[in-house]
């Protein structure tokens, strides 16, 4: 996961800093109503609970992949 720190949201920012402090854990962040996982994890929670992977944005000229419930 590339991100151009420079250019991210708050709440990337913030989704960013607990994904540091727990790498190994899928994280659901919450944005409005719903419940959003980027980049790796929601590569894996795609697989893992058959939700639609998306992408939108971008970061390092890269879409950046994202699922939500």
């Amino acid at each position: 996961m590339t991100v151009e720190k420079a250019k991210i949201s708050p709440g990337m920012a913030q989704y960013l800093s607990i994904k540091a402090e727990h790498p190994t854990t899928l994280v659901f962040f919450r944005i409005g109503d719903f419940y959003e996982l980027f980049f790796e994890d929601a590569e894996k929670a795609s697989r893992l609970l058959g939700i639609t992977l998306t992408r939108r944005g971008q970061s390092a000229g890269e879409p950046v992949v994202m699922a939500g419930v």
